[in-house]
C-alpha cells in the first residue's frame, strides 16, 4: 500500500498524519523527528467531523510499559478536506483489514476471582476501548461459582461475535463445560472467546499474547477487537462416570499441591505458585501414580522441529466462518479406562504429573514449550523425583521451558492418557479447579475449541537445544 498522508493543524502546529499496511504516523510539518509510530493494528477507531479529523490508538509511553490509549485530533485545511472522509474510511478498512469491525461482545466479569479487581480493570480500562471501538457489549458480573457455566449453557450464539472473560483462567473452564451443555454443542464450542487477565494465574492470556504482553489488560482487550478465530484442541476428561472438559491444564503431585494447596494465598497472585514451589523443595515428596500413555512421541527434537514448521503456517488466513451442522452433539470418546492396545505405562517414582495445551501456566513457567493450538495432542509431563539442589536449579530458566532438556523430564505428546493414584489423599487439579482425587482418563478432540489470538500460534518462543 502506497503511503497516505493527511494534512493536519494538531495543538496549533501544523503535522501529517500517516499510514500505510504497516503503520500509522504522526510526524510535526516539515520535521524528521517523528510524535507517533504505532503498528496498525493498535489504530482502535478514526472519525471525522466539519473538517475535523481524529484518531485513538493504543500506544506504549515507554519500551516496557503497557498500551495506554491515546488520541490524536487536528482541524484538516480546506485543500485537503475533500479527501477527509476517503482518508478516515481508507485508514478504518486498513487498520481492520481481514477482521470485522465493531464486534458484538458479550462480555463476563468475575469480581471475586484472584485478587478481586476484575470489576476496576473492566470500568477503567477495558470498556473504554470496546467503547472506542464502537464494539457492542452486554456486560454480566459473575455472582457465584457456576454461573458462567449456565451462561453459556444458554448463549444465544448467533447474537454474538466473541465472549469476552475479564478474570482468571476458571471461568474459561467454566464457559467450555457449559458449552458442552449447549442445545447445539458443536456451535457453541465455536463461539471465540477471549480472556482478560484478572486472576491470579493468566496462563491461557500469557499463551496468547506472550510474556511481554500477558498480562497488560489492554492488549488483551485489542485482542477481543482484532484477534482472529483459533482452532484450538480440548480435552474430555472421564472420572467416575462423569465427563468434564478441560482446556488448559491437568496435574498431579508437587504442581497441583503448590496450585490448590495455596488457594488460601491468591492475594499474593501468581507469586503464590513461587512460594508454593519452594515448601514443595523442602518435603521432596514422591508421589505414587499407575499412569498409562497412548502411543506417545518421545523425541524432543523433533518435537521443535515441527513445533518451528508450523509457525510458518500461522495467522496467515482472515476470519472466516465454519460450518457446523444443526443440532449437532459433542463428539464421542475414543478411548476407555480399560484399553490395552497401543497403551504404554511409567513405573517410576514421581515428584508430579502435568498435562496440558499452551506452552505457558504462570509469567514463571513455560511447562509445555512445544505444545501448539490444534495439533491433536496433549502435551504430558512426567517429572522424576529429583534432589533439592536440582529442584532449586529447575527454577532457573523457568520460564523459557529451560526443564523440557532436563533428562529427568518425561515429555510426551499423546492424544490419550489416564491416571490411577496409588494413594487415598492428594490435590487434582484441572484447569486450576479442584477435582476429585481419583482415577481419570485425558482424551484430545482436535480443533473443536476457538480463541482470538493476534498471531494465529501460541506467542511463546522456544528453539533448539541450548549448546553446552
Amino acid at each position: 500500500m502506497a503511503l497516505q498522508t493527511l494534512n493536519v493543524s494538531s495543538n496549533g502546529a501544523p503535522a501529517t498524519f500517516t499510514f500505510s499496511d504497516a503503520s500509522f504516523v504522526v510526524k510535526r510539518a516539515g520535521s524528521n523527528k517523528t510524535k507517533l509510530d504505532v503498528p496498525l493494528l493498535r489504530v482502535l477507531w478514526a472519525e471525522h467531523s466539519e473538517g475535523h479529523v481524529a484518531v485513538h490508538v493504543l500506544a506504549k509511553r515507554t519500551r516496557e510499559g503497557n498500551l495506554v490509549r491515546v488520541k490524536v485530533e487536528g482541524s484538516v485545511p480546506e485543500s485537503d478536506r475533500p479527501k477527509l472522509a476517503e482518508w478516515t474510511e481508507a485508514l478504518l478498512d486498513a487498520a481492520y483489514a481481514g477482521v470485522k469491525r465493531q464486534r458484538r461482545l458479550f462480555v463476563l466479569v468475575n469480581p471475586h476471582g484472584g485478587p478481586g479487581k476484575a470489576k476496576h480493570i473492566f470500568k477503567t480500562k477495558v470498556e473504554p476501548i470496546f467503547s472506542i471501538a464502537r464494539c457492542s457489549m452486554e456486560v454480566v458480573y459473575t455472582t457465584h461459582h457456576g454461573h458462567a457455566l449456565e451462561l453459556a449453557a444458554e448463549l444465544p450464539l448467533d447474537k454474538y461475535d466473541a465472549l469476552i472473560s475479564v478474570s482468571g483462567d476458571g471461568i474459561i473452564h467454566e464457559l467450555y463445560n457449559g458449552f458442552a451443555k449447549h442445545k447445539e454443542p458443536l456451535k457453541a464450542f465455536q463461539m471465540p472467546i477471549a480472556p482478560i487477565p484478572a486472576g491470579s494465574g493468566n496462563g491461557l492470556s500469557l499463551n496468547l499474547l506472550g510474556l511481554e504482553e500477558g498480562l497488560d489488560v489492554s492488549a488483551a482487550a485489542l485482542n477481543a477487537i482484532k484477534g482472529r478465530p483459533m482452532a484450538i484442541d480440548l480435552l474430555s476428561l472421564l472420572q467416575g462416570g462423569k465427563r468434564s472438559f478441560s482446556f488448559m491444564s491437568q496435574c498431579l503431585g508437587l504442581m497441583a499441591d503448590l496450585d490448590l494447596g495455596t488457594e488460601h494465598l491468591r492475594w499474593m497472585g501468581s507469586n503464590r505458585f513461587v512460594y508454593g514451589y519452594l515448601r514443595a523443595v523442602l518435603s521432596r515428596k514422591a508421589h505414587p501414580l499407575s499412569i498409562s500413555i497412548k502411543d506417545p512421541q518421545t523425541d524432543k527434537n523433533k518435537m521443535v522441529e515441527n513445533l518451528l514448521a508450523s509457525r510458518a503456517e500461522a495467522g496467515k488466513a482472515a476470519e472466516v466462518e465454519r460450518i457446523v451442522p444443526e443440532g449437532s452433539a459433542s463428539p464421542e470418546m475414543q478411548n476407555t479406562l480399560k484399553d490395552a492396545d497401543g497403551w504404554v505405562t511409567f513405573d517410576k517414582p514421581v515428584l508430579y504429573l502435568y498435562a496440558g495445551k499452551g506452552p505457558f501456566v504462570s509469567r514463571d513457567l513455560m511447562q509445555f514449550p512445544v505444545s501448539m493450538p490444534n495439533d491433536g495432542t496433549v502435551d504430558l509431563v512426567i517429572q522424576e523425583r529429583m534432589s533439592r539442589k536440582d529442584m532449586i536449579q529447575a527454577m532457573d530458566g523457568a520460564e523459557k521451558g529451560a526443564a523440557y532438556w532436563r533428562d529427568s523430564c518425561h515429555y510426551y505428546k499423546t492424544q490419550a492418557y489416564r491416571v490411577k493414584p496409588l494413594k487415598s489423599e492428594g490435590y487434582f487439579s484441572v484447569d486450576g479447579e479442584t477435582f476429585p482425587f481419583e482415577e481419570f482418563l485425558v482424551e484430545v478432540h482436535q480443533g473443536l475449541g476457538t480463541l482470538l489470538s493476534p498471531y494465529g500460534r501460541y506467542a511463546a518462543d522456544f528453539d533448539k537445544k541450548p549448546t553446552k
